[in-house]
């Protein structure tokens, strides 16, 4: 008699490696030809299921044309943490990059000494080294201010990613269609200039979001009533040793969401950490990763 054993045993299949792609498009702003990353996580093209989206708005120090200096966008946030540092984050990632709007020529210096060595590099093997950490030796501090200076308003809105609304729209409509997406769970964060613009963003579609996530940006009071009117989760993240982006302006905007009802809101400041401490915290750790995807419209 011939008998037949079969094992059980749970065949571990891997996953397909994730995906970095450069998409063509038009901006809608000037006409120019340009590419923003789309980034396809683990396991995406065996998968069967539709996957969260997560629109990502990098800071001052990183925009550029589009094409040539588009690698910038890697050097902070969540594409930097899947990518470049290889950690599994469930998310299709649409990361743009902002036109330089002639910055370039202000004489800011980490704009216009950068190089492309700050580009951080994907490894065959293994993960480079993390940034050594930053300790900063300013004091902490507490101070609530009422009011947002005049020319910080008009510089933002100068420089900001409110010019190229119909451009990110875009992205997100052609990576909703195209790709397995779960429309439900489609998410906004962005640092620092990025952050400022994640509050436009979300004020001018306040119901394409599930969640959003402005870190050491703060949002003016004119933007808040739509965000409070489609009851948007947010998670605002400040430091307290921001020098660039001070945590006291970061109370007018949530108030104001409170006076219209609003309390899905946290802000939390970070009361030992300056600006760029602040999002390295942050995108290097689990928290807001988790908290954007336990919202769904």
């Amino acid at each position: 008699m011939l008998v037949i054993i079969t094992s059980c045993a749970t065949i571990n299949i891997k996953k397909s490696e994730e995906q970095l792609i450069r998409v063509p498009y038009t901006s809608s702003l000037d006409n120019t030809a340009r590419e923003y990353f789309l980034y396809l996580p683990k396991g995406y093209k065996e998968s069967t299921k539709n996957w969260p989206v997560l629109l990502f708005l990098h800071g001052n120090g990183e925009r550029g044309n589009g094409k040539s200096e588009l690698d910038y966008v890697q050097i902070h946030g969540p594409l930097y943490e899947a990518w470049v540092q290889k950690r599994d984050l469930p998310f299709i990632m649409i990361v743009p990059q902002l036109h330089l709007f002639d910055m370039d020529k202000l004489g800011i210096d980490y704009i216009t000494n950068r190089t492309t060595a700050s580009i951080p590099k994907r490894l065959e093997v293994g993960v480079p080294k993390r940034p050594e950490p930053l300790f900063t030796t300013k004091k902490m501090h507490s101070v609530v201010n009422d009011s947002i200076p005049e020319i910080t308003i008009n510089y933002i809105n100068k420089y900001g990613w409110n010019n190229v609304q119909e451009d990110l729209m875009n992205m997100i409509d052609t990576t909703l269609k195209e790709y397995k997406t779960d429309e439900k769970r489609l998410y906004l964060s962005g640092l620092s200039f990025g952050g400022f613009g994640t509050w436009h963003t979300a004020s001018k579609h306040p119901n394409k979001f599930a969640a959003i996530n402005p870190v050491v940006g703060y949002g003016f009071p004119e933007l808040m009533q739509p965000i409070a009117e489609a009851n948007l989760p947010i998670w605002n993240i400040a430091g307290g040793k921001d020098a660039a982006v001070p945590s006291e302006y970061f109370y007018i905007g949530i108030n104001k969401l409170k006076e219209f009802g609003h309390h899905k809101v946290r802000l939390t400041v970070h009361e030992d950490t300056d600006h760029v401490e602040t999002w390295r915290r942050i995108y290097g750790g689990q928290d807001i990763y988790d908290w954007l995807l336990s919202h769904s419209k």
